[in-house]
């Protein structure tokens, strides 16, 4: 374990850069923890324009939902204050309409509704096409086996609550289920026919809530329980879902039509990005990132593709970094993404330089000790303000964090902690890194 051998604040200047940098050294060659996984580490100080200290900082590693850093970024860079909800046009007595990929229509956690509100009142017949759509529904690299939960919810060109179905599994007894009570609440209710009796499987276990792979069937096998709770089940895309979910909420009539989008739409702009923006990356919401590169597409007029605003992005802001990130979604679901952590300090630096007027990293990132992913974590052992403002990145055996860090003497310092492969509790690896950051708090 970590052994920090100073915990008293030193005021800059009392103690040589070199010395800092050999204690915090010594620190990481003493972790038996960093010595059983692959860990990277680089520590940059803002103001100062210079690297403190480095470890396997050029190394790829897999980043998991650092990931969603890169998204925020283009987001920043590409996205108006308000989001692109609805392209359309009036054909005759009919009104044609292709998503943008908004991810706040219906959504349980936003408020907007002026793209509702837009087809509600609408005059004209509705007609929904998604023609312009030339992507897949899960992401590249993304584990097929996890279609069914809600960290893996499908993307599409115009996602509905979310893209999931709020299950709230209510208290249920084995009279009630005798009586072929239901045991459940659903919404939206269009999917209460959806949900059937689980067939038994010989020599397996029955599932309790299981939706086939292509089909919003879900088998549901009641058990007794005194426990009531939701559980958020995504649903899969098909133009025809989204026509009857449309004519069901607006109760009006909406009908599918193949047509190409033309390039002289209309466009409505709807919800706040930066609300979006702070929901992705505080809770770190899989859905809401890779909608966000939809979104994108829609914005700047490219194929409706991950893969083309990734391409795009890169091309125009990444050139100049020390190495070529492998960025291949949006949430950082995919394990085909790689980042180095010098490519993570490279990009916190780009949104530090040119976003650091809207205070971005208290606004937005999750803070230590209080909010988001790390409000459990990196809390001040004093009782002071948060010190850590870091999004998280976790999959499987990695576990990753890149931020910023205010030191007690009040510099801004910018840092990428990296960690793939290793076989304990991720816990262990935060509280090895927990003890690292304080020591660059109390010592820096």
């Amino acid at each position: 374990m970590v052994s920090c051998k100073s915990t008293q604040p030193v005021k800059e200047g009392e103690r040589p850069v070199q010395k800092e940098r050999s204690l915090l050294s010594e620190i990481f060659d003493s972790s038996t923890v960093f010595s059983d996984n692959f860990t990277g580490f680089v520590l940059y100080d803002s103001e100062k324009d210079t690297t403190l200290f480095k470890r396997y900082s050029d190394k790829y590693f897999t980043p998991a939902s650092n990931t969603k850093l890169f998204t925020f970024y283009a987001a920043l860079k590409q996205l108006p204050e308000s989001l692109p909800a609805l392209d359309y046009i009036i054909s005759g007595d009919s009104l044609i309409f292709w998503g943008t990929g908004d991810p706040t229509f219906l959504h349980p956690d936003f408020s907007d509704s002026t793209a509702y509100n837009f087809l509600k009142e609408s005059p004209y017949d509705l007609y929904y096409s998604d023609n312009h759509y030339e992507d897949e529904l899960l992401g590249p690299g993304w584990a097929w086996g996890d279609y069914q939960y809600y960290y893996s919810t499908e993307k599409s060109p115009f996602p509905m609550y979310g893209n999931v179905a709020e299950i709230e599994i209510q208290e249920i007894s084995q009279t009630k289920i005798a009586e072929n009570k239901e045991g459940y609440l659903i919404k939206p209710e269009y999917f209460k026919s959806s949900i059937e009796m689980a067939n038994t499987r010989p020599g397996k276990e029955t599932p309790f809530l299981f939706r086939d792979f292509n089909s919003n069937t879900i088998e549901y096998n009641p058990k007794a329980d005194t426990v009531q709770y939701t559980s958020y089940r995504p649903f899969h895309y098909t133009p025809k879902l989204i026509t009857d979910l449309l004519s069901d909420t607006l109760n009006r009539t909406v009908t599918y039509v193949d047509r190409i989008k033309p390039g002289n739409v209309n466009r409505i702009y709807g919800g706040e990005r930066d609300t979006v923006l702070t929901r992705m990356l505080q809770p770190s919401d899989n859905f809401l990132a890779e909608q966000l590169l939809l979104n994108i597409s829609a914005e700047q007029n490219l194929p409706m593709n991950s893969g083309a605003v990734i391409a795009n992005i890169s091309g125009e802001y990444f050139n100049e970094f020390s190495k070529n990130p492998v960025w291949r979604d949006g949430s950082g679901l995919s394990r085909y993404n790689m980042f180095t952590p010098t490519n993570m300090v490279e990009l916190l630096k780009l949104i530090d330089l040119e976003f650091e007027q809207d205070s971005l990293l208290f606004r937005h990132f999750p803070a230590g000790g209080e909010s988001g992913t790390i409000r459990s974590w990196y809390a001040h052992r004093e009782g002071g303000e948060p010190y850590v403002f870091a999004k998280t990145g976790t999959l499987s055996n990695n576990h990753c964090l890149s931020g910023y860090l205010i030191t007690a003497s009040g510099r801004k310092m910018i840092f990428s902690f990296m960690n793939n492969h290793y076989i304990s509790s991720s816990s262990v690896v935060k509280t090895e890194m927990e003890k690292i950051l304080w020591f660059i708090h109390q010592n820096y």
